[in-house]
């Protein structure tokens, strides 16, 4: 198994966490919260695609699904089309409603995108700098590895409020 291989396979573990979880749900229990404060499915779902979409789109150099292909029009949620759900206020959460096959659509496509760019990666272009904002700054390796993680948690906690809620 080569770099890109492992990487994939990282992010297909994801994307079943993601449809085990969305795949047959109402568009009430995907906008359910625990509490009020609490995050829903739905926001979960996208908030861990857009990240992957803004952070995968900026390493590779490309422009993200959400734009390029009318994701942000498609879904039509009243927020800006550059919005990750970064420090999102619980407010902001409950905005987001959408259906199991708008979830599932745009999580799909930013998948192959991802799937695409990802046979790209060698392990020489891991130490490319893609990020100087930080100190040390972030390499294509450390991004990619960030992705994951945070992508991975936010599949879980989606799985864990669909326990909680269903």
């Amino acid at each position: 198994m080569d770099t890109s291989e492992l990487l994939i396979d990282a992010h297909s573990r994801i994307r079943e966490v993601v449809h085990d979880v969305v795949a047959d749900l109402d568009d009430t229990t995907l906008a359910a919260r625990p509490a009020d404060t609490a995050n829903s499915i739905a926001w979960l779902v996208w908030h861990l695609t857009r990240v992957q979409d803004d952070h995968l789109a900026d390493a590779g150099g490309y422009e993200q699904v959400y734009t390029a292909d009318g994701w942000h029009e498609r879904l039509g949620l009243p927020l800006d089309a550059a919005d990750t759900g970064y420090a999102h206020t619980s407010k902001q959460v409950a905005l987001v409603r959408l259906s199991a096959d708008q979830l599932l659509g745009y999580h799909d496509a930013v998948h192959d995108r991802t799937v695409e760019f990802l046979k790209t990666v060698t392990d020489e272009g891991l130490d490319r700098i893609v990020d100087h904002r930080w100190n040390p700054p972030v390499s294509l390796g450390v991004r990619l590895v960030s992705v994951i993680n945070d992508c991975d948690q936010h599949a879980g906690q989606a799985a864990y409020v669909k326990g909680l809620i269903s």
